[in-house]
């Protein structure tokens, strides 16, 4: 608003009337901290891909590898981060490969192997020029429905995949060695 003088004047002062911010919280408080893995040394000779089956909580963010209705390993996991993009249901193992890599999710590198756009997706990123696609590592894969399968991966204490199964790094191995092909495999809601 112009005043009387011709200068220009703001309508009232709004800068004493702000209020106070409060502090932002840290990362690290908002994620919920799960349980540390757990892993029964009493079931370790018991358990064998022939007698072992899994379970996968959606809701609780665990899964279990049991045996005789006794848990082997109770550990942490990271599903899908919308609802549905880990499905539920009853399924088996149909596939196990250690040194597994993604085919859709990934990075583009340069011909040395220079990482020159990471984090991209085949479904929507065109590779530039004279880069190649190296999936993303999804080590001690374990397919059990169509794409979806358990693998090592980030665990940020939330639901935070694109539909995979993530697991810690040291607990992957295990369950690798105690489940096969044929294994069955139970998603919860």
């Amino acid at each position: 608003m112009l005043s009387a003088s011709g200068a220009l004047s703001l309508a009232g002062d709004h800068s004493a009337a702000r209020p106070s911010r409060k502090p932002s919280k840290k990362v690290s408080e908002l994620i919920n901290k799960q349980d540390q893995p757990k892993v029964s040394a009493r079931l370790k000779d018991v358990i064998t891909q022939d007698n072992s089956y899994v379970i996968v909580s959606i809701s609780k963010q665990r899964a279990y590898v049991m045996v005789d209705g006794e848990a082997y390993i109770d550990t942490p996991i990271s599903s899908g981060k919308r609802a549905g993009m880990t499905p539920t249901g009853k399924f088996k193992v149909t596939e196990k490969d250690a040194d597994h890599r993604s085919s859709i999710y990934g990075n583009f590198v340069d011909s040395k192997g220079r990482v020159v756009r990471g984090g991209v997706s085949l479904k929507v990123d065109s590779a530039p020029a004279g880069t190649h696609y190296v999936g993303a590592p999804m080590a001690f894969f374990c397919r059990f429905n169509g794409a979806i399968g358990m693998h090592v991966g980030i665990l940020p204490g939330y639901p935070a995949s694109h539909g995979c199964v993530r697991l810690p790094e040291h607990i992957a191995p295990l369950i690798y060695e105690k489940v096969k092909v044929g294994t069955p495999v139970e998603v919860q809601p």
